[in-house]
């Protein structure tokens, strides 16, 4: 379905003063073919009465960045897109079939109306099309990563109508398949990743191990999830500027196991860097005794300098000096 832009149709002021004088004249006379004895005119008249809010019913307002996809008798005759007071054929009928959904997402929040305007405009949707910049907030999805664990992923979508004919006659909702198709892109997209960094995975399909992960490739993950949902929702005429992570968790079942898991990590790095400090010092110090000649130490005595001093700079709490007053040996 191609899109066709309607133009030269902003008459609507005209229209509207031409059809209310012939509204005023044909109400002066039905009053005067009464009162002058012309029952033909006041028929012509009365009848032009009845027929005469047809014009009225061709009048169509568009604000900016609206748009309206007019269909005459099921066929489709263009689109109103630019801000304007128009007149059109009074038989044509506005199509938006995603008039009445409303999702997460900018532009379908209601809070601020009464429940008599929700109920008002619940009976009579507005058919115009929104062409600004919508924000999809999908609802958080449980996913297993590359490795099986489960995690928790949200994402928001930036995206915008530019073919309104695509969205109106090649699918059904474009904002429900919108949805739909921003759930399928992002199982899709993490089901590559890991959580975190892990060996030996290929996460950018050139059979070479990387580094990328959930959690510390946001941007490049999120760049993949906005071309997937370009590609599938590109014939429905929707244009997706911008794909963010807004949540990322593991799933509430694995979330202790992996907090401890990271703890336990840590703890051992950190012990490592310890350790490798505390025989550095041992080494500088076994040195500096020799170069100094402070005292002369045989490799039994070598050996338990060397285990008192990792015991004291690797221990959790602080060492007690023993004075040794008698001699070494």
């Amino acid at each position: 379905m191609q899109e066709k832009i309607l133009k030269g149709k902003k008459h609507g002021m005209l229209v509207l003063l031409v059809a209310l004088l012939l509204y005023i004249a044909a109400i002066a006379g039905v009053i005067a073919g009464g009162v002058i004895g012309e029952p033909v005119l006041a028929a012509i008249c009365a009848v032009y009465l009845c027929v005469g809010v047809l014009p009225f019913m061709g009048l169509k307002v568009i604000r900016p960045q609206e748009a309206l996809v007019l269909t005459l008798f099921g066929k489709y005759v263009g689109t109103l897109k630019e801000e304007g007071f128009y007149y059109v054929n009074p038989f044509c009928t506005a199509v938006n079939p995603a008039a009445k959904t409303k999702l997460n997402q900018s532009g379908d929040v209601n809070g601020a109306l009464t429940g008599e305007q929700k109920a008002a405009q619940a009976e009579a949707p507005d058919r115009r099309i929104s062409l600004k910049i919508m924000t999809l907030n999908n609802n958080r999805q449980k996913i297993n990563d590359c490795l099986g664990t489960p995690v928790e992923i949200g994402i928001a979508v930036m995206w915008r109508v530019v073919d309104t004919a695509k969205a109106v006659f090649n699918v059904d909702n474009y904002k429900e398949y919108l949805s739909l198709q921003c759930d399928s892109a992002l199982r899709n997209i993490v089901r590559i990743y890991p959580y975190d960094v892990a060996p030996n995975v290929d996460t950018t399909g050139d059979g070479i191990a990387d580094e990328g992960s959930l959690r510390g490739s946001s941007e490049v993950v999120a760049s993949r999830i906005k071309a997937e949902i370009q590609s599938r929702v590109e014939d429905a005429g929707l244009e997706i500027l911008e794909a963010r992570i807004t949540y990322l968790a593991y799933a509430p079942e694995i979330a202790a196991a992996m907090l401890q898991r990271q703890q336990a990590s840590a703890v051992v790095d950190a012990r490592k860097m310890i350790v490798d400090g505390a025989v550095g010092m041992v080494e500088m110090a076994l040195e500096r005794l020799g170069e100094k000649k402070v005292v002369e130490l045989d490799e039994e005595r070598k050996a338990a300098m060397v285990s008192n001093l990792l015991v004291v700079l690797c221990g959790n709490r602080d060492a007690q000096p023993v004075v040794n007053s008698g001699s070494l040996y």
